[in-house]
């Protein structure tokens, strides 16, 4: 039986023993095969599946001896990969059987579905496979015997390193004491032990049927762990395109076990994701969207990845909104993340330049970018614009507070509705974002990023740029305190200090205490300043894409940024003298 709402239900006979099948969407879409891992059943999938439904015809069934699909007997000898693979072809031949389908694994849902893509009685009835959690026996082998013929130490310590996450395996191949164990205490507290170590919600999963599920699938492993390392096919060559998605978290499997993998896949497409092992229930949203692209593009005669950008395998399909997108770095960052196959919400005062912005995004490469109009000054504006992001795009995974202006003059003639502007786009635009998209990043509990555009005016102190500063000091020191909070939860948060960059905020900003001559000549001085600096922002946003990927706390970007911000460490009383230096005017 399955929980999944709107499911269409069948029995499929294999072997002996009845396969549970569900099944949504429509039978004339591409039909996409979900099939899941120990000690779970075909529930797993649901959040996955239902996102999937509107484009796919979606089936997932359960395997023999889980769920609502029926065990062998004897259990010993009944769970081995060549029956696994007959259960698969009996499914698929009652589900599609004149067009090949898309195979999704995870955990031993996936070891099993390398088998199926490895094997030549399968030619034909696959046309890709998306891999997740779960190696190919057959490669694990390989790679096991690859570091003990060539035993050098940084290859024996991958292999004691993934020895150590194998720990379970030792234990479900005793006898006995797995059953025991399931159909115990084990059994009553698993779904706790799932919320409390990998974030993973409960609703209908794990379902009833996970005592008998999990000692059951105790023969998963012992049917075939052992003979296949001890004597791997030389011929395990994948027949299909394969997407690799590698969660960065996992407590079970090495990144390491995929390094030789393109050896095995002529066609590899690869992913990462910053979670834990059980990412159909704690990512659902970004498997479906990796999934959908990777089935539409082999639908279409295309394998290769779309996104062409350096951190397409960290960023493609991962939902990120930039503030102040419609120009300089925050353009520039919108296509960076574009490039890397990211899905962009592109924020902007100004909707003709956010709505270009989107435009060239798509074209760029992302897979889907939307425009937003919204002073980010404005508490209700950003208000609304968060439940609307919330209802119809998801929960971000990366968050780009990047909307800034500039303003020049002295202290004194600074006047409180100065004051006020810059401090409420620069620093309160930031604390909105922060808080009305940090708060949903902390509720979905499988972290994300926050990235807030300070500058080297935060740490380098001076009498032309009181407010400026200021406003970019407190950005520093709010990124600084929430990354402190928010390290317990996975979220990094950065400051990225710029420096002097190419950008049209000089053309813009303010200047205090003169006429409006006299501010539009020191407008234009700057621009043709920062014109001959000519630092380009796109160099920016690729230091905000490089700061995510390594979770980095302060990055001062140009030269005289990283210059500055070393003597503020080891030498301020440098700085304090030359703030005293009266600016060029």
């Amino acid at each position: 039986m399955t929980t999944l709402k709107g499911a269409r239900e069948r029995r499929v006979r294999t072997g002996g023993i009845e396969l549970s099948v569900a099944e949504l969407g429509g039978p004339g879409r591409p039909t996409v095969v979900l099939v899941h891992g120990y000690p779970d059943s075909k529930e797993v999938w649901s959040q996955v599946a239902t996102r999937l439904a509107g484009d796919f015809h979606v089936v997932l069934y359960d395997v023999r001896g889980h769920g609502g699909s029926t065990a062998p007997k004897p259990l010993r000898g009944g769970f081995t990969l060549e029956k696994l693979t007959d259960d698969f072809l009996a499914v698929v031949d009652a589900v599609s059987p004149d067009r090949p389908v898309h195979l999704v694994g995870h955990d031993w849902g996936s070891v099993q579905a390398w088998e199926f893509v490895t094997v030549a009685r399968t030619k034909g009835r696959i046309a890709s496979f998306t891999s997740m959690s779960g190696p190919s026996l057959d490669h694990f082998g390989h790679w096991i015997n690859s570091r003990l013929k060539r035993p050098t130490p940084r290859r024996i310590g991958q292999l004691l390193g993934q020895g150590a996450k194998s720990w379970y395996v030792y234990l479900l191949h005793t006898p006995v004491v797995p059953e025991l164990a399931w159909r115990g205490p084990l059994g009553k507290r698993w779904p706790g032990i799932l919320r409390r170590l990998e974030n993973v919600p409960g609703g209908d999963y794990p379902t009833p049927s996970l005592p008998s599920d999990a000692a059951h699938g105790a023969w998963l492993y012992r049917d075939n762990v052992r003979s296949r390392l001890a004597r791997p096919r030389p011929d395990a060559h994948a027949h299909v395109p394969v997407q690799l998605v590698t969660p960065l978290g996992d407590a079970f499997l090495s990144e390491r076990l995929y390094d030789e993998l393109e050896q095995w896949v002529p066609r590899l497409t690869r992913r990462t994701i910053p979670a834990k092992h059980w990412v159909p229930r704690t990512r659902p949203d970004q498997l479906a969207s990796w999934i959908t692209e990777f089935v539409t593009s082999v639908e279409g005669g295309r394998t290769e990845q779309r996104a062409t950008g350096r951190h397409a395998d960290r960023f493609g399909g991962q939902l990120v909104l930039v503030t102040g997108a419609g120009s300089g770095i925050g353009r520039a960052t919108a296509f960076a993340f574009a490039e890397s196959g990211a899905r962009v919400i592109a924020v902007d005062r100004d909707a003709e330049s956010a709505a270009r912005t989107a435009e060239l995004a798509r074209l760029i490469g992302a897979p889907e970018a939307w425009a937003e109009t919204v002073d980010v000054s404005d508490e209700q504006e950003m208000e609304k614009l968060a439940a609307k992001v919330h209802s119809e795009y998801g929960v971000l995974d990366v968050l780009v507070n990047n909307a800034g202006i500039g303003m020049s003059g002295s202290f004194f003639d600074t006047t409180s509705d100065d004051w006020r502007r810059v401090l409420d786009v620069n620093l309160w635009g930031v604390i909105h974002g922060c808080r009305l998209f940090g708060r949903r990043m902390a509720e979905r509990g499988q972290g994300g990023h926050i990235v807030n555009t300070a500058s080297a005016a935060a740490y380098q102190p001076s009498r032309a740029l009181p407010a400026y500063s200021t406003s970019k000091a407190a950005v520093l020191m709010l990124s600084e305190c929430l990354r402190a909070e928010l390290a317990g939860q996975g979220i990094g948060v950065t400051a990225i200090c710029p420096g002097l960059v190419n950008t049209n905020i000089t053309s813009t900003a303010t200047f205090v205490g003169v006429d409006p001559t006299e501010e539009k000549r020191r407008q234009n001085r700057s621009s043709r300043l920062y014109g001959m600096r000519n630092y380009p922002p796109e160099k920016v946003a690729e230091a905000i894409l490089r700061s995510v990927v390594r979770n980095e706390a302060v990055v001062p970007v140009t030269p005289e940024a990283r210059g500055v911000h070393a003597l503020a460490r080891f030498a301020p009383g440098v700085l304090r003298r030359i703030a005293r230096m009266s600016p060029p005017v």
